[in-house]
């Protein structure tokens, strides 16, 4: 399993960035990140053909790491999904 040796979100632009052992850096907008979001209720959204909605100014209060993935805290109030580390990884190719 890949895991990032660090993980940082900066609050002003409002993205994650996520360095993984290989010297790659990530960096993913705390929007995409809640359109993206892992929960079942987000996957039905996007399995129906919609898309999640995220307000532009949507930012990261809380990430909690898992073993498998991290569960991210949106200022929206939702914080229902993990994103497992390779598809964390995956968004960043889209």
């Amino acid at each position: 399993m890949n895991i990032p040796r660090e993980i940082a979100s900066d609050a002003a632009t409002r993205v994650l960035t996520l360095r993984w052992p290989d010297g790659r850096e990530q960096q993913l907008s705390h929007a995409q990140l809640r359109q993206a979001c892992a929960c079942a209720e987000c996957r039905r959204i996007r399995l129906d053909g919609l898309t999640v909605s995220a307000a532009p100014d949507i930012a990261l209060t809380g990430i909690q790491t898992m073993g498998y993935g991290v569960q991210l805290v949106f200022s929206d109030g939702h914080a229902r999904g993990i994103y497992p580390w390779r598809y964390l990884e995956q968004l960043g190719l889209a």
